[in-house]
């Protein structure tokens, strides 16, 4: 049977009168019957609009239980999902309409079939996801419902214990249940691949969805509460705007954190979890390939010394390294997974060009592998600053920036020198109640004291924020230009 991403909800293990989804902004549920009779319902409608199978269906709602729904009764029709953000501005989104053709598209009002060019994508593609532009323009990367499942399976296997299950239907493997797992906790936009990813992975794995809406601490800390959520997701945005709010001063029972969507220091890590004594995991992926390296709860109990590491390779995918420096053993980074994306929507070879004869895709990202297997991610290769032939790297001198008091965000880019090609600029925002002089006095210092004296920024620069993406990543490329890079 051909998979489809579907029957993660309409063949999920719950009876009907279990709630499923959860809405935590307004308190409400939806059940296991009701979400599969909202399915069915968004497939009849698109049919009887006209929309055809293998047309793409736009998604412009504000997260909640409905764009799940939603995206299931979409593949249900056979059509392929393409999220919109709600939050974009119409330039943006008719950037988005124009590099995927959509035959219709799903607004708050209700849906609306658009006129002109409607493309027929080939069957099996589930839906279309932008990458998050964090090093030039996001690009439409097109994932098949067969190899998000794989992905799916790819890291529940190694947290269940058990070998991948072969239902190739996409259903949840387990046909009874002694109990539940506890619900999936979605803190990030549901337009965007981590959200999706997570929510599948809830469904996947036969738990409830709680969408949490747009982040908030007291928020988060209260569905933590209400759900007795043990493990979830967080970008590190979320995580330091948690470590730093002082009205939040329990998150029990959470357990396990794993950082998602951008890379954490170690420090920073560190601080939550002495905060709330939850562990702090990283992992490792892309848009085009999954998550790729990871943590299990065993990895955590048995290397609690590896905070930091992005975890171990996931069952079934190969990792090498090229351009290994063999001082630092930093490489950039290989990875062949069993599965992976299809291609980009608007035509570019971005992706096939990165793959090479052997099916190993160039992440674009540095990285060291330790003696134990664990990955090490250094960052981008196109971030590295070459000062005078010495490479700094911009994520190690954030985490330093970051750990001096008062500082609330930091971010390093390269500046054209004359005499040595690039020097290191550090970009710092200070909380508001701070002397930002008085902080800056000390920036210098801590990083003359913990860095080699070529990785010390020439000049410190204080701003009101960052730019950022939805998902939190550092927008470096915008941060280079106010250099005049």
């Amino acid at each position: 049977m051909t998979p489809n991403l579907a029957d993660l909800l309409l063949a999920h293990p719950f009876a009907d009168d279990e709630a499923l989804l959860h809405d935590a902004a307004t308190g409400t549920a939806v059940t296991a019957g009701d979400a599969r009779a909202q399915s069915r319902a968004i497939a009849a409608e698109l049919r009887a609009a006209g929309v055809r199978p293998g047309e793409a269906v736009a998604v412009q709602l504000v997260d909640s239980p409905r764009v799940i729904t939603t995206m299931a009764g979409i593949w249900l029709a056979g059509c392929v999902f393409v999220p919109v953000n709600p939050r974009y501005p119409q330039a943006e989104v008719e950037r988005v309409l124009a590099a995927t053709e959509p035959a219709a598209i799903v607004r708050a009002d209700g849906t609306t079939v658009l006129e002109g060019a409607r493309r027929r994508y080939d069957g099996g593609i589930a839906f279309v996801l932008f990458t998050s532009g964090t090093t030039g323009a996001p690009k439409p990367i097109v994932h098949t419902h067969a190899a998000y499942l794989e992905l799916l399976d790819r890291v529940l296997a190694p947290l269940r214990g058990t070998a991948t299950p072969s239902n190739a239907s996409g259903a949840s493997p387990a046909s009874t249940r002694a109990k539940a797992p506890t619900p999936n906790l979605i803190p990030v936009a549901l337009s965007l691949n981590a959200g999706i990813y997570n929510t599948l992975f809830g469904l996947r794995a036969g738990a409830a969805v709680v969408v949490l809406g747009r982040f908030d601490p007291a928020t988060f800390a209260a569905a933590v509460q209400r759900f007795q959520i043990r493990s979830t997701v967080l970008p590190p945005a979320a995580i330091v705007m948690l470590a730093d709010d002082l009205t939040v001063t329990d998150l029990a029972p959470l357990r396990y954190v794993r950082s998602i969507t951008a890379p954490l220091s170690p420090r920073a890590a560190r601080r939550f979890t002495e905060r709330f004594g939850a562990f702090v995991l990283n992992g490792y992926g892309q848009a085009e390939i999954g998550e790729v390296i990871g943590w299990t709860a065993a990895d955590a109990r048995e290397h609690p010394e590896k905070l930091g590491a992005a975890g171990r390779a996931h069952p079934g995918v190969q990792l090498r390294f090229a351009d290994l420096d063999p001082v630092t053993g930093v490489g950039r980074l290989h990875v062949r997974p069993p599965a992976m994306a299809v291609g980009t929507a608007d035509g570019t070879r971005e992706l096939a060009d990165r793959v090479d004869s052997d099916g190993y895709v160039d992440t674009g990202d540095l990285a060291r592998i330790d003696a134990d297997g664990f990955v090490w991610i250094e960052g981008r290769a196109s971030d590295v600053i070459n000062r005078g032939g010495n490479k700094v790297f911009p994520d190690e001198v954030e985490a330093v920036l970051r750990a001096v008091a008062g500082v609330v965000d930091a971010g390093v880019v390269g500046a054209p020198d004359e005499r040595l090609g690039e020097v290191p600029v550090a970009f710092v925002v200070v909380h508001d109640d701070c002397d930002a002089d008085a902080v800056a006095g000390k920036l210098a210092a801590a990083c003359r004291t913990q860095l080699a004296p070529y990785k010390v920024p020439v000049e410190f620069r204080m701003v009101d924020a960052l730019p950022r993406n939805e998902a939190g990543k550092l927008l470096r490329r915008e941060l280079a230009e106010r250099t005049g890079v």
